[in-house]
């Protein structure tokens, strides 16, 4: 009964999605139905709104929203972004090119406001050629290829460890999905966009280079301090603004400006709401019940794993989803490297129409589109993901059966 009642949470954001209401009043229906058929006390109902800020995991998120939201507005009063994107022409002059390495890179960056820095870059490469529900899905899939991979983030962090999976492992037999991640998205959508940049040819592509360098230096350094001093996302952004300030000399009232502006309260306020719904769910423990409602599937036991991360990661997010059934999949199916890459995979693909999913959320609030809208640009493309990988499974256990 207790999946059933989820089942029908998600039916409520679903339908309030599809009669096209804002999405903190489809959240705020999510919120109710699940405190009202868990009968969730008030007490708890209350304690699990303030772990949104109590919890440094979640008020990180908001804060790190808020910080490179500043960031982002800094670099915008110095054409930053701009000048960078004029260089990546330079040095590529292809504007798909620009497009997928720009998000890439920014990818790089295990933060949900990094969704912003991104989503200026694609608008400004895809306006004209895309209309914002599919420049909302192009930023989105692109920009979450490297948290697929990289150990940069808590999902791929915590399934190494819990599987005992080495690193260079996983990342070896990630390289299929990235490059099918990416050949997706591309024939998807951003193959439709010319190649022509309409500037000229760099004449120095070197030079173009150190430019690029110089005008995203902010967020290289970002970057350097999260994974050389493994410094956290909010003390490396809030380094960054420093010394932005200090190099591009931003007087106090521009800064004043940048601050007024920074404050985007409907982002924030509907990225809180998805952390609260998020934390609902935890309490509720539904997630424990899903493996046993799944085991008496007539399927593969790897592919009863493979739908139970997806599952579990499209209700409450991939680090729950690895949390809870790692070691439960890695107990059934002793396969090492290849079981851990299929599961990433799967979580990976349900993360990107989950709900609970905050870039997703920021996707859709800066192209001005619902999140319903962006879910339906992305089902068919994850689901076709997840058949790819599943037959990839099959061919990587047959050739290292033992991982």
């Amino acid at each position: 009964m207790e999946i059933m009642y989820l089942g029908i949470v998600f039916v409520v954001v679903i339908l309030l999605l599809a009669l096209r209401r804002p999405l903190y009043q489809a959240i705020l229906g999510g919120l109710l139905a699940t405190a009202a058929l868990y009968r969730i006390p008030p007490g708890a109902i209350a304690q699990r709104t303030l772990a949104v800020f109590t919890d440094w995991s979640s008020l990180s998120v908001l804060l790190s929203l808020y910080l490179i939201t500043l960031l982002q507005r800094i670099l915008e009063a110095r054409s930053q972004i701009r000048l960078a994107q004029q260089d990546l022409a330079g040095i590529f002059h292809d504007r798909r090119i620009d497009t997928v390495g720009a998000a890439f890179f920014i990818g790089l960056l295990p933060s949900a406001a990094s969704m912003l820095l991104c989503a200026d870059i694609v608008k400004e490469a895809t306006d004209g050629y895309l209309d914002p529900k599919e420049q909302a899905f192009v930023t989105s899939w692109f920009r979450h290829i490297p948290e697929s991979v990289l150990p940069t983030y808590t999902a791929v962090l915590l399934m190494l460890n819990l599987s005992g999976v080495e690193t260079s492992q996983f990342i070896l037999g990630m390289i299929v999905p990235v490059i099918v991640l990416m050949f997706l998205g591309y024939q998807t959508y951003l193959r439709r966009i010319p190649a022509e940049t309409g500037t000229a040819k760099s004449q120095d592509r070197l030079a173009d280079a150190i430019h690029l360098i110089g005008h995203l230096w902010p967020l290289l350094l970002i970057l350097v301090l999260i994974l050389v001093f493994h410094m956290q996302v909010v003390t490396s952004v809030l380094l960054s603004i420093l010394l932005s300030l200090w190099a591009y000399k931003i007087r106090r009232e521009e800064l004043r400006r940048c601050l007024r502006s920074d404050f985007e309260a409907k982002m924030l306020v509907n990225t809180f709401l998805v952390l609260a719904l998020k934390e609902f769910i935890d309490y509720t423990g539904v997630l424990l019940l899903l493996p046993d409602a799944m085991a008496g599937l007539p399927l593969p036991t790897y592919l009863i794993f493979g739908l139970l991360f997806f599952v579990a990661t499209v209700i409450s997010g991939s680090t729950g989803a690895i949390a809870m059934a790692t070691p439960l999949a890695f107990a059934s199916i002793p396969q090492g490297a290849p079981l851990m890459v299929y599961l990433m995979c799967m979580s990976h693909a349900a993360s990107q129409i989950s709900p609970t999913h905050v870039c997703l959320v920021v996707a859709a609030d800066y192209f001005h589109v619902s999140l319903g809208d962006l879910v339906k640009k992305t089902l068919p493309i994850a689901l076709a993901f997840c058949v790819l990988m599943t037959l990839y499974y099959q061919l990587l256990s047959s050739l290292l059966p033992l991982g």
